[in-house]
């Protein structure tokens, strides 16, 4: 039996994609580095770190660790100013906070299963930290996605298992993480592979027909 269900927050709940490229384009443009919007396709839903991997190997260079941090911090400097300057309670549908208070009101727990370190910031400059019993963030685990580290870890805080969690995903590596984690792994949007075993939804408002 479902009780919980566990949100990825890029993506699924909010939409801070393009401000994720545009600083990643920003950072990479300064280090000579190849990044086009195909790549970055491939950086969802994995850590800031395993992203500037995927795009060292991408570009076939390698770069020592004092460097590696010096260009994560200037792409998080940069991301954290779009947020603050452009993310408000307004870019969130009204849709997804009337679907998040119908699952509360059906009794369901709800949690945010994130590996962005920017989760408290974003879910307190889009107002939605109340909707929420628990958050799994990527200040909490060792492993982003496709480890189901993260979403192991928002079970345990809402005292459920994995069999009575559901997680909504948008990434490969989300879906990845929830089948490896023994949760119910449904996906949202048109990059997950159909040959993956999930339960696709083409909005929020979907979760609200199905009888867990």
């Amino acid at each position: 039996m479902i009780k919980g269900i566990i949100f990825d927050l890029d993506g699924v709940l909010v939409f801070t994609d393009e401000y994720h490229y545009l600083a990643w384009q920003k950072v990479f443009d300064k280090y000579n580095l190849f990044f086009d919007r195909n790549m970055n396709q491939k950086l969802r839903g994995v850590s800031r770190k395993e992203s500037l991997e995927i795009v060292l190997r991408e570009n076939k260079i390698s770069m020592d660790e004092t460097q590696k941090e010096k260009l994560l911090k200037e792409k998080n400097d940069i991301y954290i100013q779009f947020l603050e300057e452009k993310l408000t309670p307004e870019v969130i549908p009204q849709t997804t906070r009337e679907v998040l208070s119908s699952l509360r009101e059906k009794g369901f727990k709800l949690a945010i299963g994130s590996s962005s370190k920017n989760t408290p910031l974003i879910l307190k400059r889009t107002e939605l930290l109340p909707y929420f019993d628990a958050i799994s963030d990527g200040n909490m685990i060792q492993n982003s996605k496709p480890d189901p580290e993260v979403f192991l870890k928002a079970a345990s805080l809402l005292h459920l298992s994995p069999q009575e969690c559901v997680v909504v995903e948008d990434g490969e590596a989300g879906i990845v993480a929830a089948i490896r984690g023994g949760f119910m792994p449904f996906g949202i949007g048109k990059e997950i592979s159909p040959s993956l075993p999930y339960r696709p939804i083409s909005s929020l408002n979907d979760l609200l027909c199905f009888n867990f």
